[in-house]
């Protein structure tokens, strides 16, 4: 390499260290800026879920204390005044306050307030299935069989978070219209599925010896 071409070479790197000191000088801040918005989005998340722990922690001490309450009627008023940040959170206060309600002899006003729950399409299906058995259970006496069976046929339906214990229902619908032996269908069906628990299977078994049925159908002989 000649003198001239090491001297341009030289001249090239210090016009490149030059331009980018002036870049750095122009626009450093904004790597700052990057800087502190990752370490200011590190510090918000440690923020938010420090105060989703302590919302959820108030909501539970308040929930406990209107628990506290023996009378049923100032258990729900006191249920009541307990405000809740999430859907969820107030899902689950509706419930209580509904079965404080149904306690103290209120089933039209736990009904209605299980109804809100049942039809807030923004919450999980667990919350809104739950909701609707509920409110079955406290209209045993008002709503007609066909509406029960309906309405326990929609949560029995396949995924549904309910469906045994929906069945469950139905199977105990089709006692009262004596039509034992789709009950016992119905029950066994129960015990046979994968998802059962071991109270509804045991359950499920004694309402069929109950009804004289055989818990397993047994093979023909060989001959």
């Amino acid at each position: 390499m000649s003198d001239a071409d090491s001297f341009i070479d030289e001249v090239t790197e210090e016009v490149r260290r030059d331009r980018m000191f002036l870049a750095l000088k122009r626009y450093g801040w904004i790597g700052g800026v990057v800087v502190a918005v990752i370490v200011g989005g590190a510090a918000y998340r440690e923020f938010d879920q420090a105060r989703t722990t302590a919302s959820a922690e108030a909501l539970g001490d308040s929930i406990i204390a209107a628990l506290a309450e023996n009378d049923t009627g100032k258990r729900a008023e006191s249920l009541a005044t307990v405000t809740a940040e999430t859907p969820g959170g107030d899902a689950i206060l509706k419930m209580l306050e509904a079965g404080a309600l149904a306690n103290s002899d209120q089933s039209e006003a736990a009904v209605a307030l299980l109804g809100e729950v049942a039809r807030n399409g923004d919450l999980p299906l667990i919350y809104r299935h739950t909701a609707t058995y509920k409110a079955l259970a406290l209209q045993h006496d008002t709503l007609s069989v066909q509406d029960r069976r309906l309405q326990y046929e929609a949560l029995s339906q396949p995924g549904a978070p309910l469906r045994l214990l929906a069945q469950e229902q139905l199977a105990l619908i089709d006692i009262a219209e004596s039509d034992v032996e789709a009950a016992i269908t119905r029950l066994r069906a129960i015990i046979e599925d994968a998802e059962v628990r071991a109270d509804l299977q045991d359950r499920a078994r004694q309402v069929i010896v109950a009804l004289g049925g055989k818990l397993e159908v047994e093979s023909p002989s060989q001959g």
